[in-house]
């Protein structure tokens, strides 16, 4: 049987017993596969990096050895958390690199969407293999391929998650989520106790808030989009809309506009709010968030964040406008 073809009678994992179930007959294949081997893992943070690896830490513990890449375009609190889960509480064999300095000064200047995304890639490429090459004796490497994966790109996973490995290091993949769809993956995650804050993470893209500082990223607007962002999600999650809307995030754009502040004019980017619901991300519609929220959200952001002085929303559904900025 094609090991990447989902069994047409397996059951959709969508109960707390099905999951165990999963996670019991992983761990025994993984204790199968891999034997007394080591094996590699980029650790995102995300949801499908975030279960295989609780998922390989119950199988083989210390054998994993995770690597989190921090490369400054993280949402706030995202790397701390990373480190809190797996290193405090899941005691894992965690590698964390802030290579913070080293993608900025890169990116410093470069305005175009398409050469940040280029560089932000290669250069967490390059970053993962110099640990990669750091250490002794890794036989595997573990992915977090998920089903549409592999249903989009025809049974091959094409940038393989940390595609630019060096050709003498050959790995054999360990990607025990490759059958399951998204929320069945956040079940199982649930079922490992990973919190809820990580299992039910929004998508979020490689490139971080890289594509959401728009054009020439600057470290003080990273930081008031990163701090803007925060607010957005913490007003989101206390009313309630944190689990009716798909994705909503902050995009800033690389311009200012006159505001008063303590009776002086000065200048300040505007804050752009995103919030939209899709099923599929083909097409993705508008939420209505409530004017009170709004007026609540705007008010923190301009007297919190600074350099903020307006905040705008974005009410342009997809078609017509993608759901990130760039």
């Amino acid at each position: 049987m094609d090991s990447n073809k989902r069994p047409e009678n397996m059951a959709r994992i969508n109960t707390k017993e099905l999951a165990d179930a999963f996670i019991s007959e992983q761990v025994a294949a993984i204790k199968e596969q891999v034997g007394d081997k080591k094996v590699l893992l980029a650790l995102s943070g995300g949801v499908d990096s975030s279960v295989v690896a609780a998922l390989l830490i119950k199988a083989i513990g210390k054998q994993l050895v995770c690597v989190h890449v921090n490369h400054g375009l993280m949402r706030k609190g995202e790397s701390e958390q990373v480190i809190e889960v797996f290193k405090n509480q899941m005691d894992a064999n965690l590698i964390y690199i802030d290579a913070t300095d080293r993608f900025l000064d890169l990116l410093a200047g470069v305005s175009e969407p398409e050469k940040k995304r280029k560089i932000i890639g290669g250069e967490f490429i390059k970053v993962f293999d110099e640990e990669a090459s750091k250490l002794e004796g890794i036989s595997f490497l573990a992915q977090g391929t998920i089903y549409p994966d592999i249903l989009e790109s025809d049974g091959v996973k094409a940038h393989h998650n940390v595609g630019g490995l060096p050709e003498d290091m050959q790995f054999e993949l360990v990607e025990p989520v490759k059958l399951l769809f998204k929320d069945e993956v956040r079940v199982v995650g649930s079922a490992l106790g990973l919190p809820d804050s990580m299992v039910y993470r929004q998508p979020f893209p490689g490139p971080g808030l890289g594509v959401r500082c728009l054009g020439a990223i600057t470290r003080d607007r990273l930081h008031a989009l990163r701090e803007a962002d925060a607010i957005l999600r913490e007003e989101f999650d206390k009313n309630g809309l944190a689990g009716k809307v798909w994705q909503y995030f902050i995009a800033v754009p690389d311009m200012k506009s006159v505001g008063v502040k303590d009776g002086k004019r000065y200048e300040g980017w505007p804050a752009i709010i995103r919030a939209v619901n899709t099923t599929d991300a083909m097409s993705a519609t508008i939420e209505e968030i409530p004017y009170s929220l709004l007026h609540r959200i705007t008010d923190r952001i301009t007297h919190e964040v600074d350099g903020i002085n307006r905040v705008l929303l974005d009410l342009t559904p997809k078609p017509i406008g993608t759901i990130e900025w760039e």
